[in-house]
């Protein structure tokens, strides 16, 4: 693999060589939803959506018209800490891509009238989250794992929305937005064409200091609700971050307990006794949290009992065989060789890693994989505490 990297002055660099005339190229700041204050949660995900909503040279049209007339993709994303656009084009386009995602970064202008259209998609977007179930558990669960602004979702709430200003959003993407960027690309370049583009479009670039919180608390919460048929459950275990050593033993418990239709939950609860249609499990992680999270849709009277399996399941982790250990290992390093083959979640993976550690990590998946003890992962089964919310029919 030949992999590349190079840090100047607020900016980090990588680059993967791929010898097909395609590269994806991601650019992000080190700054997300986890650094928003209760007060103005959602400022993260609104600058995101401003982010792509016209420059001082270029209007939302024709940002998205430059890339798509060169028979490109892009989008962008929010997580908790970081704010990312990115995008796919042939290599030819490499010079075009790194500038116009410099002046997204560098230039937006967050016009008034696009701000105030953004602030209704916005809202919008809050609304159809509450109101499909299946989305909706996921945010209540968030809050049962952590503490006020951490768990409060990304998006900010209807009122914190409608409060925060367009100055409020300009000030902060001033302050954010000058520095702690990292610049992924992959595909059929050059690094010394990438860095010399990097170094004259981001030499103004500065180190900014990252705080924020993290208080992990543990809850149970039943919600009724009209207009539905079925019981909506969540139930989360705190797990470790991706900064943290017993991640990849997180991944293996993951991948026998919830991952797919192969799991534990999805046999014991689907295939064994038809308690469920809609059976997921959901390994999340980040630079400074993790969690596993479990997710049912099923009748409103068996609730609990799908509740009791879970639990009994995960306690059943305890009594992992090596042999099943061994397996899955096999399992999920098969899955990142699969993986390889799309360079943009290649792309988004590298990045991930070098926000919360360094970005050669991702390089060492097969050899961590291959190093976890099986105790590590029997361990993670050992957690005494856990949340659940419920959205039941009234």
């Amino acid at each position: 693999m030949q992999f590349y990297k190079k840090r100047l002055d607020g900016l980090t660099i990588l680059f993967e060589k791929r010898d097909l005339p395609i590269i994806s190229v991601a650019l992000a700041a080190k700054f997300g939803s986890a650094f928003d204050s209760e007060k103005e949660k959602g400022i993260s995900h609104f600058i995101e959506h401003m982010l792509l909503k016209g420059t001082k040279s270029r209007t939302a049209k024709q940002i998205s018209e430059s890339i798509e007339s060169k028979g490109g993709e892009y989008n962008a994303f929010t997580s908790k800490t970081l704010t990312a656009v990115w995008m796919k084009l042939p290599s030819k386009h490499l010079k075009f891509s790194i500038e116009l995602l410099a002046d997204i970064f560098k230039n937006s202008v967050f016009d008034e009238k696009e701000t105030e259209k953004e602030r209704k998609a916005i809202l919008e977007e809050i609304k159809m989250y509450h109101d499909t179930p299946n989305r909706h558990v996921f945010e209540e669960i968030s809050k049962l794992m952590y503490k006020s602004p951490f768990g409060i979702s990304g998006l900010g709430t209807q009122k914190s929305v409608q409060k925060i200003s367009r100055n409020e959003l300009i000030k902060k993407y001033k302050e954010r937005f000058s520095g702690n960027f990292v610049l992924v690309v992959i595909g059929n370049a050059e690094f010394k064409n990438i860095i010399k583009l990097a170094e004259k479009l981001f030499k103004k670039s500065q180190k900014i200091e990252e705080n924020y919180d993290i208080i992990k608390i543990s809850g149970n919460k039943e919600e009724k609700r009209k207009d539905i048929d079925q019981a909506h459950i969540s139930v989360g275990f705190h797990f470790p971050s991706l900064a943290e050593k017993p991640r990849y033993a997180a991944e293996i418990f993951h991948s026998i307990f919830s991952s797919d239709s192969s799991s534990r939950i999805f046999q014991e609860i689907r295939e064994k006794r038809g308690l469920a249609y809609a059976v997921l499990g959901v390994l999340e992680q980040e630079k400074s949290h993790g969690e596993e999270i479990i997710y049912i849709g099923t009748k409103k009277e068996k609730v609990y009992l799908v509740k009791k399996i879970i639990l009994s399941e995960f306690k059943k982790m305890k009594k992992l065989s090596n042999k099943e250990i061994e397996k899955t290992k096999q399992k999920l390093i098969s899955s990142r060789i699969l993986s390889l083959e799309d360079s943009r979640t290649a792309m988004l993976n590298l990045l991930i890693e070098e926000v919360c550690k360094n970005g050669e990590e991702y390089y060492k998946y097969e050899k961590r994989i291959k190093s976890v003890k099986p105790d590590e992962v029997r361990k993670l089964a050992k957690l005494e505490k856990y949340s659940a919310f419920s959205l039941i029919p009234e």
